[in-house]
């Protein structure tokens, strides 16, 4: 980013990498400005209208978005009934008008007033507590965003501070922004040769968002021109090299630069990180260490007797080689979860035969328009209406906040098998109707993909119909019999029979719950980070760790999300106890802080605690959230602003100080 485009940023306090001083100005006549209100999603719509025109009237008691809890799918403009869409979209045609006839096209800062009005009506009513952390996301009202208010170089002048990150995936990017602001000196080592983590390891056919687009992205690069509602890798893969360049990250990137371990010496109370570049070692040395390497990173494979000697092609979902050639091949796909039910409707097409090897059929949420380009009205509200990306952004994010939570909540007095209480089985029961529509005309692969387990014990995968269209075609076969070996020229299934193969695909996911492997991490006293864990990683609020000051975990233990919350948040929120872990330790001159192991052991036993009352937490139920020892250590299991009270400052109670 220009140093012109920083201050003019600066100036407006806006904390928006994608901020706009101006939109264009509505020319359109009324014939067009009543199909845009008849086809725009009214609640992101309204709030966008009071806020550019100031008229805080039209969000009227009588027209509150409803929001009943989401069992499937979300009733559309947030629940609101055919009575209140008409009055809501008479007063947005009329406020368009507005915006058109007075010529208004910047957006205007809110004050905590506006600001509250706005999340009163929007959230219909919900506790006031959840204003500050909703504020956060806001991006027209400054004096709340998660910018740190502070600088290094005013807290501790002349003191030398310094903060390595590894890993530019958007954990490390948030991380290195948010360092950027607070005026601490850091480096950011990445092992690839590109920013962006997930998005640019992951380049398999079909692979794409899950979660829609809007409410992937960061609070302070809110992005308002997204082609599409569930974007392609490749799109953001381009929005993470693009906040990169205007956040003013990339100058501090170290690229083909991997970190083999950490070591706090204390002699020096500084870490020092051994790196390889080039094949040369080197030792560099921080005050503080910020990991950001992400829980889904290393590459899981079945431990299949014989799979070196296959004498086709063999690939990791997560390792694509763009040379693969898959035409007219007969290929195997190992997986039915996320990245499987991307690739196959990806390839079905080409290849001559495919045999999709399924040990656990997922559960799916439908979404009918997974595939479709955002829709018109959405492109030309972002273009002309000022910052009504950003507030579509911001009501998708609440609807995220608590989202489908209720519907895994498990009822101790519930007692029937395969779900956890009435509202999980209820759900359970809509989603095998719809399966049931979907093969109607095929009961034996019907029986195959309604899952037996229950439901939100894994992640659910979005559905647009077409798994089960690719299911069905003559050249894919579905098989569950299992792995039972492989051989050179294939696979011999669970009932012994060989599958003949070109190309072997492994959709199989990651080694999640080895945090931090393979990166060798010591500590105070020689402790060994691995060792510590045994297995069972655990981390105050996912954080920080007994035994290791100022090393902290960004997307670490225990702050996975799955039917509530975003990534985004997560990163963002743990990041603010991070900033303030570090303005303590520059305020009062301290060296470091070193978590107690009580502290930890309060927190875990509180975590645990909830994460039993989930369905994937259920002790039947087995899932990659789970580590080798059954204990969840991916999941946050509480409300969002469980996380957010906990993430809001550091209690030094639970430290010990080394001076």
């Amino acid at each position: 980013m220009t140093e012109s485009l920083i201050q003019d940023r600066t100036q407006t306090q806006i904390d928006d990498l994608y901020w706009r001083e101006e939109y264009a100005r509505i020319t359109e006549d009324d014939s067009f400005l009543r199909r845009i209100v008849e086809t725009a999603d009214l609640p992101a719509l309204m709030i966008a209208l009071a806020a550019v025109t100031g008229d805080y009237s039209m969000l009227r008691d009588d027209l509150r978005p409803p929001q009943p809890p989401v069992d499937t799918v979300g009733l559309p403009h947030g629940g609101m009934s055919e009575t209140q869409r008409e009055a809501a979209r008479e007063l947005a045609f009329e406020a368009l008008r507005t915006v058109r006839d007075q010529s208004l096209n910047r957006a205007k800062v809110l004050n905590d007033e506006q600001a509250a009005e706005i999340l009163d009506w929007l959230t219909n009513g919900a506790d006031p507590a959840y204003h500050p952390m909703l504020m956060h996301d806001m991006a027209l009202v400054p004096q709340h965003n998660g910018a740190p208010r502070w600088d290094a170089r005013n807290v501790a002048p002349g003191r030398e501070f310094t903060v390595a990150i590894i890993g530019s995936g958007v954990a490390g990017m948030a991380a290195a922004y948010r360092m950027r602001q607070a005026g601490i000196s850091y480096t950011v080592f990445e092992k690839g040769n590109e920013v962006g983590g997930t998005w640019w390891k992951n380049t398999y056919p079909g692979v794409r968002l899950d979660t829609p687009n809007y409410a992937y992205s960061f609070s302070f690069a809110q992005r308002d021109d997204w082609p599409q509602q569930f974007s392609e890798g490749r799109e953001i893969l381009e929005y993470t090299r693009t906040v990169a360049q205007r956040g003013g990250i990339s100058e501090n990137i170290q690229m083909n630069t991997e970190v083999l371990g950490a070591s706090w010496n204390a002699e020096d109370w500084l870490w020092e990180l051994d790196t390889v570049r080039g094949g040369v070692r080197e030792v560099r040395r921080f005050s503080s260490v910020l990991t950001a390497v992400g829980q889904l990173d290393r590459p899981k494979f079945p431990e299949t007797p014989g799979r070196e000697s296959f004498a086709g092609v063999q690939v990791h979902s997560a390792e694509w080689d763009p040379a693969i050639d898959l035409r007219g091949k007969r290929v195997a796909v190992i997986g039915s979860g996320a990245s499987a039910y991307q690739i196959v409707p990806a390839i079905v097409d080409e290849v001559a035969e495919l045999k999709v090897f399924q040990r656990s059929s997922p559960w799916m949420l439908p979404t009918p328009f997974y595939y479709e380009d955002m829709p018109d009205t959405v492109k030309w509200l972002a273009e002309h209406l000022p910052q009504y990306g950003q507030w579509l952004r911001f009501w998708q994010h609440w609807l995220g906040v608590e989202g489908r939570q209720h519907t895994t909540s498990a009822d101790p007095s519930w007692n029937t098998p395969g779900s956890v209480s009435a509202i999980n089985e209820r759900v359970r029961q809509q989603l095998v109707e719809m399966l049931k529509v979907q093969y109607a005309d095929r009961p034996d692969l019907l029986a195959k993909v309604t899952p037996d387990y229950i439901v939100g014990g894994k992640r659910m995968l979005r559905d647009n119909g077409v798994w089960s269209a690719s299911l069905k075609k003559p050249q894919t076969s579905l098989i569950t019999a299992g792995l039972s070996s492989m051989q050179a020229d294939g696979i011999v299934d669970g009932e012994g029979t060989l599958h003949e193969l070109d190309v072997i695909i492994y959709a199989t996911g990651f080694t999640a719950s080895e945090f931090l492997e393979p990166l060798k991490i010591t500590g105070l006293g020689g402790r060994d980070l691995h060792e510590y864990w045994a297995g069972n990683a655990t981390a105050y609020a996912g954080i920080t760790v007994p035994g290791f000051p100022n090393l902290f975990i960004v997307s670490g233990p225990n702050t996975g999300h799955v039917v509530n919350g975003s990534l985004f948040s997560m990163i963002e929120y743990g990041l603010t106890y991070i900033l303030d872990a570090m303005h303590t330790v520059l305020s009062t001159g301290v060296t470091a802080l070193n978590l107690k192991q009580e502290a930890l052991d309060t927190f875990v036993e509180a975590i645990d605690a909830a994460n039993a009352r989930k369905a994937w937490g259920h002790p039947d139920v087995k899932t990659w959230y789970k580590n080798k020892f059954g204990r969840v250590s991916q999941i946050w299991p509480l409300p969002m602003l469980e996380y957010w009270n906990v993430t809001r400052a550091v209690n030094l109670e639970d430290y010990e100080i080394i001076a």
